[in-house]
């Protein structure tokens, strides 16, 4: 099979469009034949058609996401006579499309390319770009060789205007095909610069002929003499790679923010990347042109290409991609979607992590399809005509948008945000408030299998990406270097830095055992001091790129930081001594566009670090005697209620609140704001 994904099983009770998207799905699925939103799919049932919607992606598409077309009206489309204005041929072929929906009040979108799935001969049909076909569309030869090793069997068709001529073209494609060989279908259609083509009467037969297609063209990719397509490749060393990646990240971050939220950036130096952007002609491949429509809407027509040079002070970088920028953006009149660093890696943008993401992976897709054509032949690009004409279509922006996705709502929208000791407990509970509120989230933990899954729950509900889970040590500098550098790697760099992890050891000053002392100020007072130390460069270099940015750092501190507490000195003095560090680095980070403050709640009674049944605080306290007169567990909770004004402990809500109001509140850093429930009264 040319595909590595299982096949689906169609069942006799499957309807014509059940079995299509379990067949699309299969397809959609897999990278070699599809990525981001690229491909569409069809079945013919009578008069009808049912078609791709667009902003459905084929990898989960449902019976829902394809729109019921009249074939009558896709054939008297077809017959029309092309207008030779592009503007008014293509205005009038939309409306056309439009117009032969079933069900118009439904307000959905049918794939562009509608009108020659109703021409293809089969009952089903499967258009992907895929890679294996597009080594041979993208090359110079690539005809010749197709039209030989298909044996007559395959249509070639060239590169023309998609909508109505490319129907035409395909039509008289068709006709000339059972013209010269009798057959009224070819076993696979290969489109120029684009992709493949494959129809049949049921999905087994789709699956039969692309297993053939591709099957003959990797065949003779793997017989044909590998070399060095980009040139030699060089690259940087290791620890200068890690430091360019740590400025150029959140530095692209600001400089191609267009509102107040910086970009999502992420980065890529997989082998496929550093072949070109190390290879001695990868600049010049790369900046040769696109290749298909899929790099038009995903990665825009070209992308940016900077060499670091023998620079390292990061202001001076900084100033360097800001000129590189503008640059880029004079000549193509709008900004970088990737960006290639020479030696170094891929950076792609986005408004959040999906669409970064869509770009470098179509990009590298590209990328393989450059390699795989300089190794058949010579690369062909997109005609000039072509690129201009997909830059500018109305179809195409509409793909943009939809690709983008929608805008997430609410406090912490287009944020990136850390959070430490969010395994389990309040961290968990910030972080996963957070994501609700529309940030990208790092759950950063020393147990890191428990960061991972509670990510990997936030990527399910919120969206692929939208979360992360890290292993980290607050109390070591390099454990924490590591994972904010695995942050600028997924992310670009982060605007709030919520140092949650805590520990407690209650007990009596004439009795605690020093190794409890060292292990509270280690993880509650060092470890804080080590997380913005780490962190802070990353928020300045942003605050560099875009001089109107500012960043968070936001200390989860305790109401024992403002006033003592019995029998628990290690926990309270830690804490006073975080409001000291929090006063001391907001004067000093002010200066890179940094508030620092800090949140003081009262006592999380129903988290884990009061109410775990073996070492909570509620059973600390009770066997230290830190209650006097209590018997059992419930005795000491109704003990700390009864401190509370408001008859209740802190609860994760009312901390996000502060959260969210240190976040909006642009005029107000080195404090540390009370959440206690009237327990602690500020003078």
């Amino acid at each position: 099979m040319a595909s590595a994904i299982q096949w689906p099983s169609f069942g006799a009770d499957d309807s014509p469009v059940e079995m299509l998207a379990k067949l699309s799905r299969f397809y959609g699925s897999d990278p070699d034949f599809v990525l981001a939103g690229g491909g569409n799919t069809s079945v013919k049932v009578g008069d009808r058609l049912f078609v791709k919607g667009s902003g459905h992606a084929l990898a989960t598409i449902t019976a829902e996401g394809f729109v019921e077309m009249d074939r009558p009206a896709l054939e008297r489309i077809l017959q029309a006579t092309a207008d030779p204005d592009r503007g008014n041929r293509e205005e009038m072929y939309k409306a056309g499309v439009m117009a032969a929906r079933v069900h118009p009040e439904k307000g959905q979108r049918p794939s562009v390319e509608v009108v020659f799935h109703h021409l293809m001969p089969r009952k089903f049909v499967v258009h992907t770009h895929a890679t294996q076909a597009n080594l041979f569309t993208c090359c110079t030869s690539g005809k010749a060789l197709v039209e030989k090793l298909g044996g007559g069997q395959v249509v070639w068709v060239p590169d023309v205007d998609p909508g109505l001529i490319l129907a035409q073209t395909i039509r008289d494609a068709l006709k000339e095909h059972t013209r010269k060989t009798g057959r009224d279908c070819p076993r696979a259609v290969i489109m120029q610069n684009h992709g493949l083509i494959v129809c049949g009467d049921t999905p087994d037969e789709v699956r039969q002929h692309t297993d053939w297609m591709i099957g003959i063209l990797r065949a003779h990719v793997d017989n044909t003499p590998a070399r060095d397509v980009f040139g030699k490749v060089t690259q940087l060393d290791p620890q200068r790679a890690r430091s360019l990646i740590n400025v150029i990240g959140p530095a692209l971050r600001g400089l191609l923010a267009s509102d107040e939220n910086l970009k999502v950036i992420t980065f890529s130096d997989c082998p496929t990347v550093m072949s070109l952007v190390g290879g001695a002609d990868g600049q010049a491949v790369a900046m040769g042109g696109p290749l298909c429509p899929d790099q038009i809407v995903y990665c825009k027509a070209l992308p940016m290409w900077f060499d670091a040079g023998g620079e390292e002070a990061p202001a001076k970088l900084v100033e360097a991609l800001r000129q590189a920028v503008r640059a880029y953006e004079g000549a193509a009149h709008f900004p970088p979607v990737v960006i290639l660093v020479k030696g170094l890696g891929m950076f792609a943008a986005g408004a959040d992590y999906a669409a970064p993401e869509s770009a470098k992976l179509v990009y590298t897709d590209a990328i393989k399809v450059m390699a795989g054509a300089r190794r058949l032949g010579q690369l062909r690009y997109m005609p000039q005509s072509q690129r201009d004409f997909f830059e500018h279509w109305e179809v195409e922006a509409y793909r943009r948008k939809i690709a983008k996705g929608a805008a997430r709502a609410g406090h912490a929208s287009g944020k990136v945000a850390v959070v430490t000791g969010a395994a389990q407990g309040f961290g968990l509970e910030i972080a996963q408030d957070l994501a609700g509120e529309g940030a990208h989230v790092v759950l950063a933990d020393v147990n890191v299998e428990g960061a991972s899954k509670a990510a990997a729950d936030l990527g399910v509900k919120y969206g692929a990406g939208r979360a992360l889970g890290l292993a980290i040590n607050v109390t070591d500098g390099a454990s924490v270097a590591e994972a904010m550098h695995q942050v600028v790697r997924m992310y670009g760099g982060l605007d709030l830095l919520v140092s949650n992890a805590g520990v407690l050891k209650a007990g009596s000053v004439k009795t605690q055992p020093e190794r409890d002392f060292d292990f509270v100020t280690a993880v509650n007072y060092k470890g804080y001091y080590v997380c913005v130390q780490k962190a802070s460069p990353i928020m300045a270099v942003q605050h560099l790129a875009k001089a109107d940015y500012w960043s968070d750092i936001i200390q989860i501190n305790s109401k024992s930081g403002l006033e003592g507490s019995n029998r628990n000195f290690a926990y309270a003095g830690s804490k006073f001594g975080g409001i000291g560090l929090t006063q001391s680095f907001a004067l000093e980070l002010v200066e890179d566009g940094i508030k620092v403050n800090a949140i003081c709640p009262g006592n999380f009674l129903d988290g884990p670090l009061w109410s775990d049944p073996n070492n909570g605080l509620f059973v600390q306290y009770l066997r230290s005697g830190k209650v006097s007169g209590a018997k059992t567990i419930e005795d000491v909770r109704r003990a700390y209620e009864a401190k509370v004004p408001m008859g209740r402990g802190c609860q994760t809500p009312d901390v996000m609140r502060a959260i969210y109001y240190l976040m909006e509140q642009k005029y107000e850093t080195g404090q540390a704001v009370p959440v206690t429930g009237g327990q602690v009264m500020l003078a």
